[in-house]
């Protein structure tokens, strides 16, 4: 009798041992993934202590080609991405992410100094953020917790038109649910942000907007850039879209793109 109670206990320790294991293999795989590529090491393991400290799961790639692959074999909810990297530098795997399968990924550039130069071209090329070395790491938790949100968010905030609006300055034609930009019907291909950028501007059509405005309303209230990623973004759009860019530079203030072109 006491052997039979013995075996059925140790049955039902067994048993609750194993779903909690299960349990908490679920609640691991639901953890944000955060893929670091970062060929300094002591860099990389410290980043990741305390962004696994903060509930985030963290793969971890020391070349540029190989956080690549990474990227495209793990999907991960963000890339916390350097510059100099051996194998592939930093702007060409930020380059790749945004023309591949998964080219909303957040991205957050780490720069060796403050240059201005390293983050306009990380912004350019379509990064979200960026942060110079060395940096507080609480402050990198900080950044890619707003980064995420912001990313979660996007969908809903996306501009104010109904999904199946169609916006036309001109030759410029705008399918909003489709977020796809024509110029003369040819494809214009923009990054998430230059597109709602774009878009926000345009729905406030004759209003003035500032970059601080702009950043609230397109970047959100959480954003830790400043407002010279609204100019980057700018130029980017002149570039890409050339005389058809209705966006007018409205000088010591902001944007605008006037009511009548």
């Amino acid at each position: 009798m006491i052997s039979a109670r013995a075996a059925r206990w140790r049955e039902d320790r067994l048993s609750a041992g194993a779903s909690r294991t299960s349990i908490a293999g679920v609640m691991a795989d639901e953890r944000q993934l955060v893929l670091i590529v970062e060929d300094e090491a002591n860099i990389a393991s410290f980043a990741r202590m305390y962004l696994e400290a903060a509930g985030f799961r963290v793969e971890i790639a020391a070349r540029g080609d190989d956080g690549l692959k990474a990227a495209e074999d793990h999907s991960p909810d963000l890339v916390v991405l350097d510059l100099m990297l051996p194998g592939m530098d930093g702007y060409e795997v930020t380059r790749r992410l945004r023309q591949g399968k998964g080219g909303q990924v957040p991205v957050i550039m780490l720069t060796a100094r403050d240059d201005a130069v390293d983050k306009v071209v990380g912004l350019e090329l379509g990064a979200d953020d960026y942060i110079t070395k060395p940096f507080n790491p609480r402050e990198l938790v900080a950044r890619v917790r707003a980064v995420l949100r912001r990313a979660a968010e996007r969908a809903p905030e996306a501009p104010a038109s109904p999904a199946n609006a169609t916006l036309e300055i001109d030759a410029l034609r705008i399918e909003v649910g489709g977020r796809e930009v024509y110029a003369d019907g040819e494809g214009v291909a923009l990054t998430p942000k230059e597109f709602d950028l774009l878009v926000t501007l345009i729905e406030n059509r004759g209003l003035v907007l500032t970059r601080e405005q702009l950043l609230e309303r397109v970047w959100g209230f959480t954003f830790l850039g400043d407002s010279r990623t609204i100019d980057v973004h700018v130029r980017q759009l002149r570039r890409k879209l050339g005389n058809h860019c209705p966006i007018q530079t409205v000088w010591g203030t902001g944007y605008k793109v006037p009511v009548a072109r």
